[in-house]
């Protein structure tokens, strides 16, 4: 037995893994159109290369795979895939596929068009590798202006902004809400200003193309949040008061977690969507088929932004 096994070919790997898919050697040379002893042959120099028999041929009529064998397979199929994979993405790029494309979502849009988008995604571009982020407010511009996303579904905040292309792509409804014990949500109809004196959760714009621009703020006293998960969760625990999407917590409001203000200021407002990208780095294939997606779910909501 040796020490060192050599380096088997391509092909080797294709005519062993061919046998183990036919169960014989007839029907490996059959499939591959080649003679019965050149398949032999073939798993011959294999197992020599290797230095280690893959097939039991003494004790059964049809070969099977010894242990050895076994162990050999999973790694054979691991290349084999690999280099599928390989010629796909070659393939793609030949077609001008791209072979990445970095999306960056806003933390607003609601979650059922987020996996329906990345569903439909990985189903059409398989070879494309998706690299996805999640960005709040003028954090989703910046990243598409910055090159580090080729594409974007940003909020309102991305007017004015030279060089980026918009597409509106639909809005969501934004709701005050705060827990059952919080003064606000104790009255049936809260007097004008009320909501000015206590706490306002707010989510925090961290990028430096719209810092310090502020969305749907109304109290004087705010807490500002980078992260949308955590607001939410403050929200249920009664710290402060806040808009929210109305997808993100329609299942709290239906179990009483948290109930839906009546302030005379803001009872809702629309959070409306754009795909933007800029300009001068127009989309690809497979980014431009994100877009029409996004596009298409928008006009089946019948709610395409202005």
């Amino acid at each position: 037995m040796i020490s060192d096994p050599g380096t088997p070919t391509l092909d080797q790997l294709r005519v062993f893994l061919t046998v183990v898919e036919v169960g014989s050697f007839a029907g490996a040379a059959r499939k591959l159109h080649r003679a019965t002893s050149v398949v032999s042959y073939s798993i011959a120099n294999l197992e020599v290369q290797l230095g280690v028999s893959l097939f039991d041929r003494q004790t059964t009529r049809k070969p099977q795979l010894t242990e050895a064998g076994r162990t050999v397979l999973a790694e054979a199929r691991t290349i084999a895939n690999g280099i599928h994979g390989l010629r796909a993405k070659v393939k793609g790029l030949l077609q001008g596929l791209e072979a990445e494309v970095h999306l960056v979502l806003d933390v607003m849009l609601p979650a059922a068009r987020v996996v329906d988008a990345l569903k439909a995604f990985r189903e059409a571009f398989p070879t494309v590798a998706l690299h996805l982020h999640m960005e709040a407010l003028g954090a989703v511009t910046e990243r598409v202006v910055s090159g580090g996303a080729i594409i974007g579904v940003s909020g309102p905040m991305n007017e004015g902004i030279d060089g980026v292309e918009r597409i509106g792509v639909g809005s969501v409804e934004l709701i005050p809400v705060a827990a059952p014990q919080h003064p606000l949500a104790l009255s049936a109809a809260n007097a004008p200003g009320a909501s000015r004196e206590l706490t306002q959760l707010v989510l925090s714009d961290r990028s430096l193309l719209t810092k310090d621009r502020d969305f749907a703020v109304l109290s004087n006293r705010t807490w500002r949040l980078a992260d949308l998960g955590a607001k939410h969760m403050l929200l249920r625990e009664g710290i402060g008061w806040g808009n929210m999407p109305a997808p993100m917590v329609e299942e709290d409001l239906s179990s009483g977690r948290l109930v839906q203000l009546n302030i005379p200021e803001y009872t809702s407002g629309k959070y409306t969507f754009n795909v933007i990208y800029r300009t001068d780095l127009p989309p690809g294939p497979a980014a431009r088929w994100l877009i029409e997606r996004f596009v298409q779910q928008a006009a089946s909501e019948g709610v395409v932004g202005a």
